[in-house]
């Protein structure tokens, strides 16, 4: 009797595994909106329960951000311009980014020249409510220094707010022209409401990575955001900030990877949430170990199980991660094996990984490529990313059905 059982959950285990995993036969590419010469891709399921991408193009003098929608067939919607400037600081880690809340308003964020310094730019907002013209910039840092701010991330709050986090540079102000300086880099946020008002600035943590990618997700708990912290003996782990009853938690580390690295790896980390499951994707080298993983939460947030390695054959990182009503994750990331670059995917639980990863496309490794993006949207898994061919770029799609 105990060996049918047995037999029976290694089936039940077995057909479990086999629905929750991705297959390679169900990679299929498709056409999407963006024209030749555009990068910077960005795929955001919205509250309202749509998939939104927005881009970059760019001219000899000009930048535009634009966006559109996946409708009924796996149509895109007419193209729309976000914005546009002159003086737009583009670089291939810090994308712009577009997020929609229940209603169907929408934020956007781009990165804006402050000075003829190097790396000196803000981050500029703009939002457009009930589908009318996008509204004029507005900088949610009021220091004015010609410093760094970049790295955005920005969540659709219930009360028809947005909460933004953001790398912040003004401490690294000196008497230099090009905004780099010698004080830390840090983390902070404010909330903005449709008036465009600005509330609850805050500093949430002192000392950050400089140039990694922050990352956003809502749990049942409230706002919770990711980000690469920096010790004095510069240790770069993922740490965790969440805002629990009002008011912000201190910052926690994820996991001690005891990654000592003396300059930023450019390679932030990406949460996603559904209700108290949260599940956080990095990338991270200890010991010069290149190595991809995931860990999860079952209490929003709050603390961590143990880590999963996704790849450590010489992943490149450049993560992204989604999840299911059910808990099961969905990681990308771009490995380099074989003199190839590819973007791949694979399925995983807090209980281990599900199946074997796939290949959604070879790609470029270089910048240029930028950082593949992925969403999960009605049971298929849509990816977007930047394609390099004869010094032109231009925006790829793929989707795999769960």
């Amino acid at each position: 009797m105990k060996y049918i059982s047995l037999i029976g959950f290694m089936i039940f285990f077995s057909a479990c595994s086999e629905e929750a995993g991705l297959h390679q036969t169900s990679v299929e590419l498709f056409k999407g909106p963006a024209d030749e010469g555009t990068s910077l891709p960005f795929l955001k399921v919205g509250e309202d329960h749509q998939l939104y991408l927005s881009w970059v193009g760019e001219t000899e003098d000009r930048s535009t951000l634009y966006f559109a929608s996946l409708e009924k067939e796996n149509k895109w919607s007419d193209t729309e311009i976000i914005a546009s400037g002159t003086d737009w600081f583009v670089n291939w880690a810090d994308y712009p980014s577009v997020n929609i809340d229940s209603q169907g308003n929408k934020i956007s964020h781009f990165l804006a020249k402050s000075s003829s310094g190097t790396y000196s730019y803000d981050v500029n907002l703009t939002m457009s409510m009930d589908s009318q013209p996008w509204s004029s910039s507005i900088i949610p840092h009021d220091d004015q220094t010609p410093t760094e701010h970049g790295f955005a991330s920005i969540l659709p709050m219930p009360n028809q707010t947005f909460t933004a986090v953001w790398l912040d540079g003004r401490n690294t102000v000196t008497k230099s022209d090009d905004g780099h300086g010698r004080g830390a880099m840090t983390l902070r946020t404010a909330n903005i409401n449709l008036q465009g008002v600005l509330t609850e600035p805050a500093e949430l943590d002192a000392r950050v990575c400089d140039c990694c990618q922050t990352s956003g997700a809502l749990t049942s708990a409230g706002p919770v955001f990711v980000y690469r912290d920096r010790t004095e003996e510069e240790y770069r782990n993922i740490s965790i900030v969440r805002k629990v009853k009002g008011r912000w938690t201190a910052p926690k580390t994820v996991f001690n990877d005891q990654w000592k690295i003396a300059g930023c790896p450019v390679n932030g980390p990406r949460i996603v949430a559904q209700g108290d499951q949260v599940a956080v994707a990095w990338f991270s080298a200890p010991n010069d170990v290149p190595q991809v993983k995931i860990i999860f939460s079952k209490d929003a947030g709050a603390t961590f199980e143990a880590p999963i390695v996704i790849d450590d054959l010489n992943p490149l990182g450049r993560v992204d991660v989604a999840m299911d009503e059910k808990g099961t994750a969905f990681v990308s990331w771009l490995s380099f094996q074989d003199e190839k670059s590819q973007i791949k995917a694979i399925a995983v639980n807090s209980n281990g990984i599900i199946g074997n990863p796939i290949v959604i496309s070879e790609t470029n490794s270089s910048r240029s490529s930028g950082f593949p993006q992925m969403e999960l949207f009605e049971n298929q898994l849509h990816f977007a990313w930047t394609a390099s061919e004869d010094e032109r770029h231009h925006i790829k799609h793929a989707k795999v059905s769960l």
